[in-house]
């Protein structure tokens, strides 16, 4: 039975996409810059489409009445014969088509700008990065993100399987003797969850939701957040569990201050569906539905138990705490919750009537994305009792869906959000990654869609007003192809696309106004993951052909970007046909130890009965030299990190085990 799906296409676009940062020049206090009176002439291509008039204030609801009455109106354009219309959330109102550069619609905010300094910015170049204080390997630094396990150097908590369990580290022990635990205790509820690590608290973070017809949208979802209390490690307790309505969209760890992202998603209303009505009666009676919800049905609630006692469900959010960027912003409710760390029930939060699929977090800012790409099935026929049936809508409103991308700007403040600015761009921003923020500047990497030409593009947006307006661009990177990862540094963007060959791009964007090409590398396969190791060298992790050429597999490559204009590949590991790297899904699998030159990296063999290794790479004189250590089998690969402790030393964790990993 096909049924109709608006796609996103999150997940996958990105699964080796490489598109490593980009360079922003020192503003001065006042963040003065120069620009036209025409702003749209700043536009290489469409530009963003204006998601609030020129310095328009932030917009909030006078009373609950108003709220429901926002949702209502945009909720009526979603409703379908059968129920909600689409899958995920998208976009509602007119979206001007774009013919060309010189149709492009003017930038949010044009005429309201402020100047930069004309100061001569450093030439770009690669930073250094290193796991972070708790062990993991992170996107930014000082923002640390949640794992199954995290250390403080001396005290190393560890997720299994439901059981947080504590060892003792600073003492040290034979390399590859198993650590015993010093203390453990049960989290119900707590499988598939993740930690994040702040003094003598573990907070312990899970997204415990279950799609219901292939969507989260329409899913009952919970984000369950377990406080613990290891101050004394071989006694740890439990003593806070608190429920959220609504998925997970992100959690991260600011110093103390643990902010988590909840999506309440699409209101479970009791929709009719055609059977002696027809498709007309049966769209006019959800209509009605609709019309008939209460403010109760939008909102999410919490749930604070505390002490093995049981709460009481409570609304998260007061309508006056719930932003309006603007009606373009799709349908969904996200709140933004931040509390100090063992004290979950002082919490702040920011609520904000939008959609939204990415979180990316900077260290001041919280940036929130959703991209409508739509992808309409041809079908007409489905089953009875689907929540989601056969509703097509017409050329006008796919046009009206497809191809942007909606972002929201957040400041962050001790405990507190406050919501700044939203744009809206033409194109895909695939996952966190795809997104940076540096001293002001917004960078977002985005793949192409109905609304862009076939190639990927990076783009730097700034705040003016309540409206995010597009400032630079650079255009037809990777022709014909996508981006195969995103990462980002303080002044330089460099992009991996693939389709045949792997193109990696290095652009400087030390003037966000003006970004540049510098230079482009082609090789075999595709890097899904950068890692950089200073100025001079990075290493990319991804896939490519065995020495043959018959085969696939696991590579790591070594590249020089000491002349930015001319990138190169200086030395490649070629693991063989069947292997996977899997920091390339995931970068915490990752870890360099730049003290004594050497990186080590997880690499499954097989698909069945799958084999763990860690690939331990040292560097030297421009070439790789690497050692494997089989450490272990079958699902627990999933399992295996690497914790470096800051002092030399590396903890091995694996699915049944915790020791130090003999390097």
């Amino acid at each position: 039975m096909a049924r109709p799906v608006l796609a996103l296409g999150l997940t996958g676009a990105l699964a080796g996409a490489f598109l490593a940062g980009t360079l922003v020049a020192d503003r001065d206090p006042a963040g003065a810059r120069d620009r036209p009176d025409d702003a749209s002439t700043l536009a290489a291509g469409p530009g963003p489409v204006p998601a609030a008039a020129p310095g328009a204030p932030v917009s909030y609801a006078d009373s609950c009445a108003d709220l429901l009455s926002s949702y209502v109106e945009r909720a009526e354009a979603r409703v379908g014969p059968w129920g909600w219309t689409s899958l995920h959330p998208v976009l509602e109102n007119d979206v001007v088509m774009l013919d060309g550069p010189e149709e492009a619609a003017p930038l949010a905010g044009d005429g309201a700008f402020s100047a930069r300094a004309g100061a001569a910015a450093p030439a770009p170049a690669t930073q250094r990065a290193t796991s972070g204080e708790s062990g993991t390997n992170v996107q930014e630094a000082g923002v640390d993100e949640p794992d199954v396990v995290k250390t403080d150097g001396e005290l190393l908590v560890r997720l299994d399987e439901g059981v947080l369990r504590t060892y003792d580290v600073a003492a040290g022990a034979a390399d590859g003797e198993p650590l015993a635990a010093l203390g453990s205790v049960p989290v119900a509820g707590s499988a598939g969850g993740e930690l994040l690590l702040a003094g003598d608290t573990v907070t312990v973070v899970v997204d415990d939701t279950e799609a219901e017809v292939y969507d989260e949208a329409y899913a009952e979802g919970t984000t369950r957040v377990h406080t613990v209390d290891v101050s004394d490690p071989a006694a740890p307790r439990l003593t806070a569990t608190t429920e959220y309505d609504g998925h997970l969209l992100g959690a991260r760890l600011h110093g103390s201050t643990v902010r988590v992202v909840v999506a309440a998603g699409l209101p479970d209303l009791d929709f009719v569906q055609p059977g002696f009505r027809d498709d007309r009666e049966a769209l006019e009676d959800n209509r009605r539905i609709v019309r008939e919800t209460t403010i109760e049905d939008w909102l999410p609630l919490v749930t604070d138990d505390e002490d093995g006692t049981d709460g009481t469900a409570e609304p998260l959010l007061d309508c006056d705490a719930v932003a309006l960027p603007d009606e373009d912003a799709g349908l969904d409710t996200l709140a933004v919750v931040g509390f100090e760390a063992g004290d979950q029930r002082d919490r702040s939060v920011q609520g904000l009537s939008a959609a939204a699929d990415v979180a990316y977090f900077s260290t001041d800012h919280l940036y929130l994305a959703a991209s409508h790409q739509a992808a309409w099935s041809e079908w007409d026929t489905c089953c009875p009792g689907d929540t989601v049936a056969p509703f097509r809508p017409g050329p006008e409103k796919r046009d009206e869906l497809d191809g942007t991308t909606t972002v929201h700007d957040l400041s962050l403040d001790g405990t507190g959000t406050t919501y700044l600015a939203s744009g809206r761009v033409d194109g895909h921003v695939a996952d966190r990654w795809a997104v940076d923020e540096h001293d002001g500047v917004l960078r977002l990497a985005v793949g192409p869609t109905q609304r862009t030409g076939n190639f990927n593009a990076v783009l730097t947006l700034e705040q003016d007003g309540s409206s995010l307006v597009e400032v630079g661009r650079v255009d037809s990177l990777g022709v014909d192809e996508q981006i195969e990862s995103v990462r980002w540094f303080d002044g330089l963007a460099i992009v991996v696309t693939f389709r045949q060959v792997d193109p990696l791009y290095a652009v400087d964007l030390t003037d966000p106004d003006d970004p540049t090409l510098l230079g482009e590398l082609k090789i075999p396969g595709f890097s899904e993951y950068l890692h950089p190791l200073g100025g001079r060298r990075l290493v990319g992790v991804g896939q490519g052909p065995t020495a043959g050429g018959r085969a696939w597999g696991a590579q790591v490559g070594l590249f020089d970007v000491t002349d930015l204009a001319d990138p190169r590949r200086i030395d490649v590991l070629s693991y063989g046909g069947g292997t996977e790297a899997l920091a390339g899904l995931d970068p915490r699998r990752l870890t360099w130890l730049p003290e004594v030159r050497t990186v080590l990296t997880v690499v499954a063999e097989g698909s069945t009965g799958r084999t763990g290794y860690v690939s331990v790479i040292t560097l030297g004189e421009g070439r790789m030299r690497n050692r494997m250590v089989e450490v272990e089998h079958g699902t627990d690969v999933d399992e295996v990190r690497t914790v470096p402790l800051g002092d030399g030393r590396v903890v091995l964790v694996t699915g049944d085990e915790v020791s130090f990993f003999d390097l």
